[in-house]
């Protein structure tokens, strides 16, 4: 009797080992399976172990926070410290059956992850809430839910699981995790008193070198002492991330990690490139914009890169300036100390005006948005250079003396008169480089005053020639006894008083009275010229005291008078001549000027310019 042939398969394997051509990732491989492994959450970490030890834990938790900083992780790990055997102080083993698979992600009957992205309808949720009604596989185990992305859930899926979350059966627990915990409280507000809530906080940068530094002797890689630090930066607070950009490095440089790999695998900019342009904004060399720019984009760097690191190292210098000791810059030792030459040659109001610039060209969004941003990075630039100095004005005051001839005084004059005045330099001078200034003025006296700078005002140097006689100039019309000084002091109380009372009196009175032109004072009466279409309206206003009343308290306490014993007179004018925010700021500066002897002779020496930050 013959035999049927019989016939063996053989698999066809490609040569070399069995092992795929990617690797494991190190956000996988590294993954915490301790509460203690967790990287800058020990707010979170340990509670719940003290939770899991003392039995004491709750039926529903939601842990919030960015992305990438251990929330599915810490769910993972809480799972397994419930589930596990041989747990020890409120910490799973790892080793077990049960935390391996956990661990693992693979499939098991009493711990299930749920991706509400994709689950977010009224009816997964009821499938959820009827799967719960099943009891653990065994009476020691717990059935624990995962549910990643929960605020994708819908506001019909949550009200579906509000019964369940607040009476849930014997030993379910449920966690979710979202980056968005706004949107759960604007779509299911509920929920929030049937869960205990743990906000994570993102990793800072300390930890996530040391994080990475403990990886790479695990992976038995060595690495740069400055070479970590700009990746953990890039991560901005996220575990996760930094582990990625670790492993995007290390198929870049190997088994060897430095600090010239990691700037060129993430395209960072070096720092000399930015004190570079420190020393262009110093001096204020606009001209020299135009190479560096072109210098940027000849050697591959992005200019997008190139405007966050000029923002982080413009606030290290500023931090560095204010404090030589301070930790929160994160830098190296040599970067440290050549920035903080940098410093020295600007002041903190100098930094702090530059830094400000770059965070509102950032924030603007127009960068992102433009077909050309090559001219914008340009033109904030050209900003920065073409920014004023400054200089502290109690500083300058000193300097210059007291009026009331002080020894300081005295010996201020002395000098000035010794010493020839600083010549005043043409535009063309100012645009080559040089000082400029700007000073921050200390505004005397008790009264609370605007911040002010002092701006220097080209003036061409001319030969001096006797002056003609200049006529006197026009008094203002209808001011009775009251001098210049006072009379800008009426027309600048009753902007003030107009702004003051904004609040509490009717509004359309008080945007049609801002039209109004301040004519004279005198005798407790206030003279106003209004448009002849406003005139009657607005008198009439005037005239009751009820309606005026909180005009009348803010005018009356500027000018140092009963408010009910102030009046008005108004004139139907056809003048359109209007108290402005900018004239009043001006009307305010030049008060300023004229009620202080020190900065009055400040302005008349050195031919400043008062403005207003």
């Amino acid at each position: 009797m013959a035999l049927a042939p019989s016939f063996r398969f053989r698999r066809c394997l490609p040569r070399g080992s069995l092992r795929p051509m990617y690797r494991t990732a190190l956000a996988r491989t590294h993954r915490p399976r301790r509460f203690a492994d967790l990287v800058g959450q020990d707010h979170v970490a340990s509670t719940l172990r003290v939770a899991v030890e003392t039995e004491r834990a709750a039926h529903a938790y939601l842990f919030c926070g960015p992305r990438g900083i251990g929330k599915t992780t810490a769910a993972r790990v809480l799972a397994m410290a419930l589930n596990c055997p041989d747990r020890k102080d409120g910490e799973p083993c790892g080793a077990c059956e049960s935390c391996t698979s956990i661990w693992s992600g693979r499939t098991s009957l009493d711990v299930v992850e749920i991706d509400a992205a994709s689950n977010r309808g009224v009816d997964d949720a009821r499938d959820l809430r009827e799967r719960a009604m099943y009891a653990p596989s065994d009476e020691s185990r717990y059935k624990v839910y995962i549910i990643d992305e929960a605020h994708m859930l819908t506001r019909e899926a949550w009200n579906a699981l509000l019964k369940i979350l607040e009476e849930p059966p014997p030993r379910v627990i449920f966690v979710f995790a979202t980056t968005e915990p706004q949107k759960i409280r604007q779509s299911a507000s509920p929920v929030l008193s049937r869960v205990q809530r743990f906000d994570f906080r993102r990793v800072s940068v300390t930890d996530l070198v040391a994080r990475l530094a403990q990886v790479l002797e695990l992976e038995g890689v060595t690495a740069e002492a400055d070479a970590l630090l700009p990746i953990a930066r890039r991560a901005e607070g996220g575990v996760r991330d930094a582990l990625s950009l670790l492993d995007q490095v290390l198929s870049f440089s190997g088994d060897e990690v430095s600090a010239e790999d990691v700037r060129k695998m993430l395209g960072l900019v070096e720092e000399e490139r930015f004190i570079e342009l420190l020393d262009i904004v110093h001096e204020g060399d606009r001209a020299a914009v135009f190479p560096f720019v072109q210098a940027l984009l000849d050697h591959g760097y992005d200019l997008a890169e190139f405007v966050l690191g000029l923002g982080d190292t413009l606030r290290a210098v500023l931090a560095l300036r204010l404090d030589p000791d301070a930790d929160a810059t994160e830098l190296s030792s040599e970067a440290r100390a050549s920035l903080a030459a940098v410093g020295e040659r600007f002041s903190a109001d100098d930094l702090l005006r530059l830094l400000v610039a770059t965070a509102d060209f950032e924030s603007a969004g127009r960068f992102r948005r433009s077909a050309q941003p090559r001219i914008q990075v340009e033109v904030l630039l050209l900003r920065l250079a073409s920014l004023d100095s400054s200089v502290d004005l109690a500083e300058l005051l000193d300097m210059l003396g007291a009026a009331d001839g002080s020894a300081g005084g005295r010996e201020a004059r002395a000098s000035r008169q010794a010493s020839p005045a600083p010549a005043k330099r043409s535009r063309s001078e100012k645009e080559k480089g040089g000082e400029r200034g700007t000073a921050s003025a200390v505004e005397p006296g008790t009264r609370s005053r605007p911040r002010s700078t002092v701006e220097s005002k080209p003036v061409a140097v001319e030969p001096a020639e006797p002056e003609p006689a200049e006529p006197e100039p026009a008094v203002e019309p209808a001011v009775d006894a009251p001098s210049a000084g006072q009379a800008v002091d009426v027309r600048l109380a009753w902007a003030e008083a107009l702004e003051a009372a904004r609040g509490s009196a009717p509004p359309g009175r008080l945007v049609g009275l801002r039209g109004a032109t301040v004519s004279g004072f005198a005798d407790g009466e206030l003279a106003l010229e209004i448009p002849p279409g406003l005139a009657g309206d607005l008198e009439k206003f005037l005239a009751d005291a009820g309606r005026s009343a909180a005009l009348r308290k803010e005018l009356g306490a500027r000018l140092g008078i009963d408010p009910a014993a102030l009046g008005f007179r108004v004139g139907g004018s056809g003048a359109r001549q209007r108290i402005t925010a900018e004239s009043a700021r001006d009307l305010k500066l030049r008060r300023l000027v004229e009620t202080d002897p020190r900065l009055r002779e400040a302005v008349e020496t050195l031919d400043l310019k008062l403005t207003e930050e």
